[in-house]
């Protein structure tokens, strides 16, 4: 049952601002505090340049927030196109640059600013810096498919950017044909994190590159995983140690990010068909943050936007962190657009 005074909250951004310094964003909270002693990390600020650039009118608040992640995002990039991941508060990158999964949300991030920041030169540095990164290809499936949601959404824009559509195709071949098992069709062993973004990439891939072929792969796939991860009356997504093929994890512990993630996805299926299907999937991963879930618990505070930092098999983590605070705003993003809030 979905609490009342959560059926018509749209994104509120007070928590996000609130964990956002003049530096970047921080990691983690200890309930809605931040952790400044955690840092900052690419991953995060690179899903909030995301999901603020996402805001169609964005405010004088939220412009201000795009333009602090754009500059940690670039600032992260080395000249070769690898990337750093986390930074302490004294502004020292505390890891080698490398190209795991931050190299690809930057590429993510990078170029959706570069497709939608509110202002030009935000855009054009976002656009230099996705240029820099692309450069470089990573050898991890999930890297290449974050970055391939990046180059899909510039390449919407600027359909003859040849660093976008290379990648695309390097994607589509990083996650492979689809396999012959109908009965498991995903092209790993396990469901781990980030699938519904594997899906997603395909489909922007090939509804960007042309290619029906791969769009019926992640057609083929969102139809999977949405299946996969549906109960009888609500979602309950692959939890933390993944979930293989027959395996019952109903119940274990579920991170917002997964749900945000199949949003995103489905939210990407609806724009292509036009499958009222997909929609009502976008309204199943709302419903999952209002309390529609396995522990019957709501995972966003509708007052501050916060989001809640895993559904456990009783109750919730009552600590608001990054990951799960954008996860919460990214679905009620498209919640609010697609008109599923209630």
């Amino acid at each position: 049952m979905i609490s009342a005074e959560l059926r018509c909250t749209a994104p509120v951004f007070g928590h996000l601002a609130h964990l956002t310094d003049e530096r970047g964003l921080f990691e983690h909270a200890e309930y809605a505090q931040p952790r400044p002693e955690h840092g900052y990390c690419v991953d995060d600020v690179a899903r909030a340049l995301v999901v603020t650039c996402r805001e169609p009118h964005p405010g004088p608040e939220v412009t201000a927030l795009i333009q602090r992640y754009l500059d940690f995002t670039l600032a992260a990039l080395q000249p070769d196109g690898a990337c750093h991941n986390r930074m302490d508060t004294d502004g020292r990158w505390t890891d080698e640059a490398g190209m795991g999964d931050w190299w690809g949300r930057a590429v993510w991030g990078l170029g959706v600013a570069a497709a939608h920041a509110p202002r030009p030169p935000m855009r054009a540095r976002a656009l230099m810096g996705f240029r820099v990164a692309t450069a470089r290809r990573s050898p991890f499936l999930h890297a290449m498919a974050f970055a391939a949601l990046g180059a899909g959404e510039l390449r919407l824009g600027r359909p003859n950017e040849v660093s976008a559509e290379e990648l695309l195709r390097d994607a589509v071949d990083a996650i492979g044909p689809a396999p012959h098992d109908a009965s498991w069709p995903w092209p790993q062993t396990r469901l781990s994190y980030g699938n519904g973004s594997v899906v997603e990439a395909l489909l922007l891939a090939g509804s960007t590159l042309g290619d029906p072929d791969v769009v019926a792969h992640g057609l083929l796939l969102l139809d999977f995983l949405l299946r996969t991860e549906s109960g009888p009356s609500h979602l309950s997504v692959t939890p933390v140690g993944g979930r293989g093929q027959g395996e019952d994890v109903q119940g274990r512990d579920q991170q917002a990010i997964e749900v945000a993630a199949l949003a995103d996805a489905c939210a990407r299926g609806f724009a292509l068909t036009g499958d009222p299907r997909w929609r009502h999937g976008v309204r199943l991963a709302w419903a999952w943050f209002c309390g529609d879930n396995d522990s019957a618990t709501a995972m966003i505070d509708p007052a501050t936007g916060g989001g809640f930092d895993g559904l456990q098999p009783v109750g919730r983590n009552e600590n608001q962190g990054a990951e799960s605070t954008l996860a919460a705003l990214s679905t009620a993003q498209h919640a609010r657009r697609l008109g599923v809030l209630e």
